[in-house]
């Protein structure tokens, strides 16, 4: 059992698992704002020895080396990669404390987003049809680029309406040649689909100016990563064409002062985060508690 566990900032978790944290550690505080800096975020640790945060802040050494006693730190978010992360895993490593992160929580939510506004988009539904007149999915070219868990639900979903699917990875996956996915070049799936979805880790960037130059123009791109995917200025000149930019947050966007383009089209709001996904978050954070500790709970 932890001595003293703190969440620096809301975790999103449900109300009943928020009790159970108090299972877990003697002392429990959660703090229901985002600190500002790294000062405040050692000032919320204090001298706790286990930690817990969401993806809204970035806990890093200058942090950490503040607060002697931690030794766990659970990420109430994605963790895919130590380069993705929002905590400094390599530094925390380096001092012994266990970082946890979880995934494949709020995919379904995303999914039902790209669906609902590409559909909108083609058949015209409070806007002009896509190409002048409704149309459906069926047929479509769609290129996915990045086909993990919720890429490969974002395809699969696809496919179902009829879309023609084409998808750039590390390396070419069975089971989506079962499917009859297409892996493609990245340059050839740019310039082959009419739809590309985004799909990729925090930080990383796989568009640059060649590639939005083989992307050419008549095209809709859809981003579900936590940041841009692209490099701005290449990105912008893009935008100036007969182009659609769909995201979800201003994050993923690359910032609100893309926000009032013509041609971006952003909800301003997680997709991922549904009733639903809150369930699946608060269930995985709790058990990666009890893995650690070896606590086992109701």
């Amino acid at each position: 059992m932890f001595r003293k566990l703190v969440a620096i900032e809301p975790i999103s978790l449900i109300p009943s698992a928020e009790q159970k944290l108090d299972s877990f550690a003697r002392e429990v505080t959660l703090y229901h704002d985002i600190p500002d800096d790294d000062n405040e975020i050692a000032h919320r640790i204090g001298d706790a020895d286990a930690v817990l945060l969401s993806y809204t802040s970035h806990l890093g050494k200058p942090a950490l080396e503040q607060c002697p006693n931690v030794k766990y730190i659970g990420m109430c978010c994605s963790l895919y990669s130590p380069e993705s992360a929002n905590v400094d895993i390599h530094y925390a490593n380096s001092r012994g404390i266990t970082v946890t992160g979880i995934r494949d929580y709020g995919d379904e939510g995303v999914v039902e987003y790209v669906i609902s506004e590409l559909v909108r988009c083609l058949h015209g539904f409070d806007q002009e049809p896509w190409d002048g007149m409704a149309r459906e999915i069926t047929g479509i070219k769609a290129g996915i680029i990045g086909l993990g868990k919720s890429g490969g639900m974002i395809a699969d979903a696809l496919r179902f309406f009829g879309a023609e699917i084409s998808y750039f990875a590390r390396s070419e996956k069975e089971d989506a040649k079962a499917k009859g996915y297409r892996f493609l070049p990245l340059d050839d799936l740019l310039y082959e689909s009419e739809v590309i979805c985004c799909c990729l880790n925090r930080n990383t960037i796989l568009l640059h100016e060649a590639q939005f130059k083989k992307l050419g123009n008549k095209k809709i791109l859809f981003n579900t990563g936590l940041s841009p995917a692209w490099d701005e200025v290449p990105f912008l000149q893009w935008l100036q064409g007969d182009n659609l930019c769909f995201c979800d947050t201003a994050g993923a966007l690359g910032g609100e002062h893309l926000l009032n383009h013509p041609n971006v089209r952003c909800m301003q709001t997680s997709t991922g985060r549904t009733r639903q996904a809150f369930g699946r978050l608060s269930e995985k954070v709790l058990r990666n508690l009890s893995d650690y500790t070896g606590i086992r709970i109701q």
